[in-house]
């Protein structure tokens, strides 16, 4: 993958959705060893960091692609249909250079991308504690869902910055993963690869110019993507990672139909089935129709961002409760396609059981609970005050 991508929408995107056939086979064939280890394996994340993926949220101007939402989407969305721990690791990862690469000012830049490398990074949205001193914060915090933090060199994290009677300030940090103490918990039902495991620092010295102030710190560098607000930078990365393990199901019960027999008596092969054949096409037409609406909004987003505005909150609420719509339809067929894989589907080795279990991991993340529905009706009604993040 070369250090620059294709201006022209169309032609990235091509680029990109090429980058992601390049790693497929080492991602499919890696998937049982990242349940093992509990954390992507090595050759996995080299394969997505040589095939350049963790740059799709990066400014061009460090060697990003700097996608829009649409093509983040369908880029997330092919590789979590190979491997959902590596999407997930991947959409993750990306963000979060993404941001750093963005916000951070010009003096830190050649510490964290150094002669323009890009380097693995993590990061939490629940904020810690920063405590200003001279040159910079003693940072004191735990952070959940550090997604990928086994083979990061950096982390982003929020803290909250109390100076005197006012609001506190929220305000991102950025250290090495060496000065975190990563804690062994990630002992889950799904998503195992991930290795999303806590992490935590107490009374760590960050300097100021490692830091930036989230909300109202200017894009140092970048175009209209880094305009797009919170959650519009990340919502759509959930919608995108439901929808990549809702279609790796169908296809699996899509296959497994043509070949599996059921009955007591004399046996018919799923695909014979009425039920299963209704099953089938309400699913893939219902994926289909929620996907296009999750573009629809992104795409309304963008082309408000590409116009120097930041999408107010009425069209950030939209975004996040669509991820949750793409989530909870997802969750539904995924969880049909494993009923009607019956006993095969419950094996371990079998794919309709790994996509269940990861699917309802990845729905247990605040971005995408009911709260999001209940921010949008309350636009929706015209209720005053509501905070998307709420």
């Amino acid at each position: 993958m070369p250090m620059s991508f294709p201006a022209d929408r169309a032609e990235k995107r091509q680029v990109l959705l090429q980058a992601v056939e390049q790693v497929r086979g080492t991602l499919a064939a890696q998937i049982d060893q990242a349940e093992e280890a509990r954390t992507l394996p090595d050759a996995s994340v080299v394969a997505l960091r040589e095939a350049g993926l963790f740059r799709l949220k990066l400014p061009a101007e460090l060697g990003g692609a700097e996608a829009d939402p649409v093509t983040q989407l369908e880029v997330i969305e092919a590789v979590t249909t190979i491997n959902p721990s590596a999407g997930w690791c991947m959409f993750i990862g990306a963000a979060i250079v993404g941001m750093a690469g963005a916000f951070l000012p010009d003096e830190t830049i050649a510490s964290v991308f150094p002669q323009g490398r890009v380097p693995t990074m993590a990061g939490g949205l629940m904020p810690g504690r920063a405590v200003p001193e001279q040159g910079g914060y003693r940072v004191t915090g735990r952070w959940s869902w550090g997604s990928g933090i086994r083979h990061a060199e950096w982390v982003l994290v929020q803290t909250l910055v109390e100076r005197g009677s006012q609001t506190p300030e929220v305000r991102a940090v950025v250290f090495p993963v060496a000065q975190a103490q990563v804690i062994d918990n990630w002992h889950v039902l799904g998503m195992k690869g991930t290795g999303s495991c806590d992490y935590a620092v107490a009374g760590l010295f960050v300097p100021e110019a490692f830091t930036f102030a989230v909300g109202s710190t200017p894009p140092q560098r970048g175009g209209p993507l880094y305009l797009m607000g919170w959650p519009g930078y990340v919502a759509n990365e959930h919608a995108a990672f439901a929808l990549g393990i809702a279609r790796c199901a169908l296809d699996a019960i899509i296959e497994l139909a043509q070949s599996k027999k059921r009955g007591y008596g004399p046996q018919r092969r799923l695909s014979d089935r009425a039920v299963i054949q209704r099953m089938i096409a309400q699913a893939d037409l219902r994926l289909r129709g929620t996907r296009l609406v999750v573009i629809d909004i992104l795409e309304k987003a963008w082309q408000t961002a590409r116009a120097g505005q930041l999408p107010g909150p009425a069209l950030q609420a939209e975004m996040r409760s669509v991820a949750a719509l793409a989530t909870d339809v997802a969750l539904e067929i995924t969880t049909k396609a494993f009923r009607a894989g019956a006993g095969s589907a419950v094996r371990l080795e079998h794919v309709l059981q790994r996509c269940l279990r990861d699917l309802h991991t990845a729905a247990a993340h605040l971005m995408v609970n009911d709260s999001a529905y209940e921010n949008y009706g309350q636009f929706l009604l015209g209720l005053p005050a509501v905070d998307p993040m709420r």
